[in-house]
């Protein structure tokens, strides 16, 4: 449907490998891409109700002139958040751009990638859907680390394929939180680690706390899943303390 409304938009694809119904990994995953990505029109669907009471939007935010494009399930929030928080928003619903007739199931096609591609085209967020009030813009509820004792409180908050696990803090917080420095071992729901650069840093099968690529901490086993080991769920607690 983009190729066929604006055949001359550039098509970067980020990903396809976001589990199904997964609406948190796929919007840490949009927070997280995009700084790397050129402003533009960016288009997201993890849409599990599909179909149902949650409406299609498109956001403009404050900065880098970027407009995501999804539905309002909190999918598009944390990235809004990261580029200044939204100053416009629209709802697609009745959006003279849909493509009809509008199937039930399938409003990626429907929907979302036809009204994407006009404002790829050049119009405006106006003329695609009705006027919103940013405030109504669904948000991702998020868990929060925290200090108790001589432990950081973090949470899991997503999986990637090889078993690490994403962790809601970042390295200043963790410095702060229990004074842990680079190189020092850590202890991790009782199980001891390195806080390591680098998987090369440790030997295999041990667990290592670390910054991502994404510059946020994380937690892996090197050749190994800490997932597994640690026997972790989305949400879980993951205690950490200088061992």
């Amino acid at each position: 449907m983009i190729a066929k409304i604006a055949p001359q938009a550039r098509v970067m694809d980020l990903t396809h490998g976001i589990p199904s119904f997964d609406v948190r990994l796929g919007a840490i995953t949009l927070q997280r891409s995009l700084p790397y990505v050129p402003p533009g029109i960016h288009l997201a669907v993890v849409d599990p109700e599909v179909g149902g009471r949650r409406s299609p939007i498109a956001i403009h935010v404050s900065e880098d002139d970027r407009i995501l494009v999804g539905p309002d399930n909190g999918l598009l929030w944390l990235a809004a958040q990261r580029f200044g928080g939204i100053v416009r928003a629209v709802d697609l619903s009745r959006s003279p751009y849909r493509l009809e007739p509008v199937s039930a199931t399938f409003h990626g096609r429907d929907i979302f990638a036809p009204i994407a591609a006009r404002l790829a085209a050049g119009l405006d967020l106006h003329e695609v859907g009705e006027p919103m009030d940013p405030d109504e813009v669904q948000p991702l509820p998020m868990p929060m680390a925290e200090v108790e004792g001589d432990e950081l409180i973090a949470h899991a908050l997503a999986f990637d394929r090889f078993g690490n696990v994403m962790l809601d803090l970042e390295h200043e917080e963790l410095t702060a939180g229990v004074g842990l420095r680079l190189g020092e071992a850590v202890e991790v729901n009782g199980v001891r680690g390195i806080y390591a650069t680098t998987f090369a840093d440790v030997a295999a099968g041990t667990l290592m706390l670390y910054q991502d690529a994404n510059r946020a901490m994380a937690i892996a086993i090197n050749r190994g899943s800490a997932r597994e080991i640690l026997g972790l769920q989305a949400d879980a607690d993951v205690r950490i303390r200088r061992a």
